[in-house]
């Protein structure tokens, strides 16, 4: 197995003879504990560090055919680390308990487990076993073809296939005494999610703003959230391996995600480092 891994900065030259393994180790061996850095932080090391690698694993995609990105899709995916920055709107979020789920009738979900407060001495114990939150944003997913030149989600190039993602509705729950948030809670909470939606044509008004006791700011975070048309590309996409920039609207900053199949690594134990797709 290739565990080779370069150095910062990336030279041009080391990108281009290295093996695509090679770049798939790098970079997660770079972003290793580095997803709870704060998003300033994360969006200069984007920028200033790991747009060469970004580049040159954009240059190799094995897949650009959107269409045929599609089979690769379905499945449980970890998002390692991510400058999306809607992800921790609220505190606390468990990095190891995020995931992005996809099905092959179109839909797909963000979720994520949150514990507030967890990483105060005084309140750590209490967050730990008695209170989680848990929140999924459902979106629609499908490949279409550019008609107009000013559409939100597209490339700008009339006759180019994009990605048309709409948000289906944010879905939140306040636990107690919960046990962990595993890839399989995940799985089976956007399954009746799914389900649901599909059953009740009035599903997605509901519970679509957030838990009392959220502050302004929030709210309105929220709503930008649930009326926004993001744009998503896929940088590189394989089996296991998924590097996606996205923007939730024109207006706001390209956002970088790099995500792995969950079953491609054990669930438990990571070591990304080591790590070797």
């Amino acid at each position: 197995m290739n565990s080779v891994v370069l150095d910062a900065p990336f030279e041009p030259a080391a990108l281009a003879e290295a093996s695509t393994a090679t770049l798939q180790n790098t970079l997660l061996k770079h972003v290793d504990e580095r997803d709870t850095d704060s998003m300033a932080k994360k969006v200069r090391f984007a920028n200033g560090i790991l747009l060469p690698l970004f580049n040159e694993l954009e240059r190799r995609n094995p897949t650009p055919d959107l269409n045929q990105q599609i089979s690769l899709l379905k499945g449980v995916w970890r998002p390692v680390w991510s400058t999306i920055p809607f992800q921790d709107i609220i505190p606390g979020r468990v990095h190891h308990e995020s995931y992005q789920i996809f099905d092959d009738n179109g839909f797909y979900a963000n979720l994520a487990r949150y514990k507030p407060g967890r990483k105060a001495p005084i309140f750590s114990w209490l967050s730990r076993w008695l209170l989680s939150y848990d929140f999924m944003i459902m979106q629609s997913y499908g490949v279409q073809t550019l008609t107009e030149a000013d559409h939100p989600s597209a490339p700008g190039q009339i006759g180019q296939d994009y990605w048309e993602i709409q948000n289906v509705c944010i879905r939140q729950v306040l636990r107690f005494g919960s046990p962990t948030f595993s890839a399989e809670s995940a799985q089976a909470w956007f399954n009746r999610t799914v389900a649901q939606y599909q059953k009740d044509p009035d599903f997605q008004s509901q519970n679509s703003a957030p838990i009392q006791g959220k502050n302004r700011i929030q709210v309105k975070q929220y709503q930008k959230i649930s009326e926004a048309r993001p744009r998503l590309d896929h940088l590189y996409i394989d089996q296991d391996f998924r590097l996606i920039k996205s923007q939730r609207e024109k207006s706001q900053r390209p956002s970088y995600t790099v995500a792995i199949r969950l079953n491609s690594v054990q669930e438990s134990g990571i070591d990304l480092g080591k790590v070797s797709l």
